[in-house]
């Protein structure tokens, strides 16, 4: 993970401020003074060259696992942890995200170097792993204002060759024959999902209600499961600080065994999304821009692959809108639970409607009924 440089801060733990000689205001997830003196005796412990002191710097990103940048003298590591409390099952699955990493790594796929796993509790409060912090850059606009329509270019393709890579590796020859579970992805995702937001709904969702109805008529058949990302995203990628490449690709907490279809259009879904959302491709120019249209995205995944679509590309638009729809109805949820890891949850009830509304807008353009 990159962010700008951080200077060690005075005291071992710290949060992001509120501003210019303002205190820090503690927020869900936080490591204290004593959770700081803990930490660093279990590194002591788990990596052999590590030594002290260390500090710690909450990174301002992240909606759903809290991350830490753990300064050191000899290296800076980044630490993802559980949120404490409450939460929904299978979700914040902290050591998947470490075991599809660890696994990665030696395939030759871009992530970072993991350090450890610790499902002690009683060290910060809630389970963590320690990863590598990989220095580049972190694009959060995927319009790239500050690139070169060429740079745009490459760095597009290269997100879409390293889907293509992901989905190339044989989940078996990478030790995670048993990460997902038997069965339709598709139906499994729908059937999560639903429940998630069913659990954190906060009234109904008359678009929502209907792709519930919908989704489930026309899903894809089982294909043979790769390892898909679950939210490939531009903003979850390290790039070099200046040339056009990815260093590695973060957050793999949605990681699991599935349709790569579904992690491909995912990632297309951007071209699809309301206005509102920062992801949104409207306005761009894709003969000028350097950022292809979604069709020849869509293409050039195809040539690499092999693969070809089951079903209309709506169809996976409307899923992936409603997948992401659901997901932030859960940030809601624990929002609204006084979980909120930054101020970014607030606002994702607000979000809920317009996708849910765009994922049917969709699901009409694949043959749903009015």
């Amino acid at each position: 993970m990159s962010l700008p440089p951080v200077a060690p801060p005075q005291s071992p733990p710290v949060v992001e401020a509120t501003g210019a000689g303002q205190p820090p205001i503690p927020r869900p997830g936080d490591i204290d003074a004593d959770g700081a003196d803990r930490l660093e005796k279990w590194m002591a412990n788990a990596i052999p060259d590590h030594t002290g002191p260390i500090s710690v710097v909450r990174f301002a990103g992240g909606q759903s696992n809290p991350t830490f940048r753990i300064i050191s003298p000899r290296r800076d590591y980044v630490l993802r942890r559980k949120p404490p409390g409450a939460l929904l099952h299978s979700a914040h699955a902290i050591d998947r995200e470490q075991r599809v990493m660890a696994a990665l790594g030696p395939q030759g796929f871009p992530v970072p170097h993991v350090f450890g796993l610790c499902t002690d509790a009683t060290v910060i409060g809630s389970d963590f792993f320690l990863m590598e912090m990989v220095e580049g850059r972190i694009e959060w606009d995927p319009k790239l204002p500050d690139a070169s329509p060429q740079d745009r270019r490459l760095i597009y393709n290269a997100q879409i060759d390293g889907l293509a890579a992901l989905h190339a590796i044989d989940p078996a020859a990478a030790g995670l024959a048993d990460f997902g579970r038997p069965g339709n992805y598709f139906e499994r995702q729908l059937a999560r999902w639903t429940r998630q937001y069913r659990t954190s709904e906060a009234a109904p969702d008359p678009h929502m209600d209907k792709l519930l109805a919908w989704l489930p008529l026309y899903v894809p058949a089982e294909v043979p499961a790769r390892i898909v990302h679950g939210d490939y995203r531009i903003d979850n990628m390290v790039l070099h600080p200046v040339r056009p490449e990815i260093l590695a690709v973060l957050d793999w907490e949605l990681s699991t065994l599935g349709d790569p279809l579904a992690d491909l259009t995912y990632f297309l879904m951007m071209w699809r999304v309301p206005p509102a959302e920062r992801i949104a491709m409207d306005g761009v120019d894709f003969e000028t821009s350097g950022i292809p249209a979604m069709e020849e995205a869509l293409d050039r995944y195809l040539a690499a692959t092999g693969r070809v679509l089951a079903r209309p590309l709506e169809w996976y638009i409307a899923f992936n809108l409603f997948r992401l729809a659901a997901i932030l109805q859960g940030v809601a949820g624990r929002a609204a639970r006084g979980q909120a890891n930054n101020d970014r949850a607030l606002t994702a009830q607000g979000r809920v409607g317009p996708l849910a509304r765009a994922a049917w807008d969709n699901a009409r353009k694949a043959g749903a009924p009015a």
